[in-house]
């Protein structure tokens, strides 16, 4: 009969330990999305003579901006192993809320742009209160919130869209300093802010650690229920800050925006390298995987391919995605 000797066993690694492994793993992850970034915008150029010219890569950098931006939302609540279907109508309900603050009321561009964003934050301190206090789950929350953003958005606008944003509004979507798109920069700014928070301060690696193991996490001496809040909170501010790009770049509050953009986001996130269950995410892979949806999406267009099979590619691409993500768990947990 063998024993074990207790002093030859290797110890389990512990939270913050499995925490560094997976930010290491997703370096591999990034490098696959590249390619397959690399691979899909190949493939484009050679369908479509159209795809590589310098204003065709500048729609995909805008149409990437609003997308981008509701993408870095989705990854903090998704790497916490929390879920937000409520996006798009954030999104839509927020640029409503600007428009009218702005045209309606005639208040100050700053004022306009800090209502857009506060109106997705107050949706999201909504849905975090809810999940947290009344216990509800984060999918029924945010699904409801869907419906009651969306809702709240035709009744501030009687239904119609909401025209006539100021100059200095308008320029946040439409102006571009140095010849590039100020979305763009808003969205390269806010992805590095938000890189920063997740991989090198304590409330990212209490967002992994919440999405990794819960209870190790509540162990450890983090509150779950007050970081759960402020991450709901974050990430309707984020849905606002989209509400703003796009009402901006459209020049108007429309009360039907962001339809179907949360499940674009979450794909995109999600083929970054961020983990659907929680415990893994990348804002940097998420920019990848949102520049992947941006590109597929301009591709689809310039290939005169109908809208609704467009959706039919994004919702295979996201259960693909899903698919690899959770092969690639099973196979390192077999190693």
């Amino acid at each position: 009969m063998t024993s074990t000797d207790p002093r030859t066993t290797v110890p389990k690694p512990g939270l913050w330990t499995r925490i560094q492994m997976a930010s290491i793993e997703q370096l591999h992850i990034r490098l696959e999305s590249l390619i397959v970034l690399i691979a899909l915008a190949t493939l484009m150029a050679i369908l479509s003579p159209f795809f590589l010219s310098v204003s065709n890569f500048m729609n995909i950098l805008l149409a990437t901006s609003t997308i981008g931006v509701l993408a870095i939302a989705a990854t903090y609540v998704l790497s916490s192993g929390g879920l937000d279907l409520s996006l798009g109508s954030v999104l839509g309900l927020s640029g409503v809320v600007g428009a009218a603050v702005a045209v309606k009321l005639g208040m100050p561009t700053p004022i306009a742009v800090l209502a857009t964003i506060a109106a997705g934050a107050a949706a999201g301190l909504i849905n975090g209160l809810v999940i947290t206090r009344a216990f509800v789950p984060a999918f029924i929350v945010t699904l409801g919130m869907l419906g009651i953003a969306r809702g709240l958005a035709l009744v501030l606008s009687d239904g119609r869209v909401i025209y006539g944003l100021p100059k200095a509004m308008v320029y946040l979507g439409q102006g571009r300093p140095f010849g590039v798109p100020m979305p763009v920069i808003i969205l390269v700014a806010t992805a590095f802010v938000m890189h920063v928070l997740l991989a090198y301060t304590r409330y990212g690696r209490h967002t992994l650690a919440i999405g990794d193991n819960e209870n190790a996490a509540r162990t450890a001496g983090i509150n779950v229920e007050r970081h759960r809040l402020t991450l709901y909170t974050l990430s309707g501010g984020l849905a606002g800050l989209a509400g703003l790009l796009f009402a901006t770049r459209i020049n108007s509050g429309d009360p039907t925006a962001g339809i179907t953009y949360e499940l674009t986001a979450i794909t995109a996130a999600i083929i970054g390298g961020t983990n659907l269950f929680g415990g893994r995410g990348s804002i940097l892979g998420t920019m990848i995987g949102a520049l992947i949806m941006g590109v597929l999406q301009n591709g689809l267009n310039l290939l005169a391919v109908q809208s609704y099979y467009q959706q039919m590619a994004i919702g295979a691409v996201l259960v693909l995605a899903v698919f690899i993500d959770q092969y690639q768990i099973r196979k390192e947990s077999r190693v």
